[in-house]
């Protein structure tokens, strides 16, 4: 993940073919209009079709939202920031999320690009249901529903001023841009940094 300074303003461009380029790039409307009827369709067809109650539903649910939460953590802590030593390998890290650090304030990558995002989803979606079956169709929307608030808390820390209820995560992240890397993995929560002590420290901010 190497550049020469935080850019507030601007976009770096990834690839030269313009087709290529354009697909790294999205807007949140994009990502809600795919995963939301994939998450209704999906506890509909549970409850519907293989007989699960709402209850349990609700239950696989949250247990889903709680694992994207752990997901997002280990992701950001050791993938997005993991040490690369081969210049492929240092290219990979920048395109997945050195861009990012570099050019924060980019609103078009703050999401994960569809085309990537589908293939992730399809991907964890197939390990999901051969491990759990059915019951999939309830936990596996939790999860999405976990990526979609994680995505939108990324967008407006990014976009918008904190709201007063909310001022710690905009801090953390921030402070993991500008301040502490190696800390404030967590977006949609603090809970995991709390966890494993990666909370960034006052004196940082």
């Amino acid at each position: 993940m190497e550049f020469d300074k935080i850019k507030n303003k601007g976009q770096a461009r990834l690839f030269r073919n313009d087709v290529l380029e354009s697909m790294t790039k999205t807007h949140p409307i994009v990502i809600y209009s795919m995963y939301f009827p994939v998450i209704i369709f999906m506890l509909y067809y549970g409850v519907s079709y293989k007989g699960l109650t709402p209850g349990y539903e609700f239950l696989l649910f949250l247990a889903g939202a709680l694992l994207w939460s752990i997901f997002e953590y280990v992701m950001h802590r050791y993938l997005f920031h993991m040490i690369a030593e081969s210049k492929r390998a240092r290219k990979f890290v920048y395109t997945l999320h050195g861009v990012h650090h570099e050019y924060p304030r980019d609103k078009e990558r703050l999401f994960m690009p569809p085309v990537p995002s589908l293939i992730v989803a399809c991907i964890l979606f197939s390990i999901m249901y051969f491990i759990m079956g059915s019951t999939t169709l309830c936990f596996f929307p939790g999860f999405l529903f976990g990526y979609i608030m994680y995505g939108s808390m990324h967008f407006a820390i990014h976009a918008f001023a904190p709201p007063r209820f909310l001022k710690a995560l905009w801090r953390n992240h921030h402070l993991h841009h500008y301040k502490a890397p190696d800390k404030g993995y967590g977006v949609s929560s603090v809970m995991w940094d709390v966890v494993f002590k990666t909370v960034p420290r006052r004196e940082e901010e």
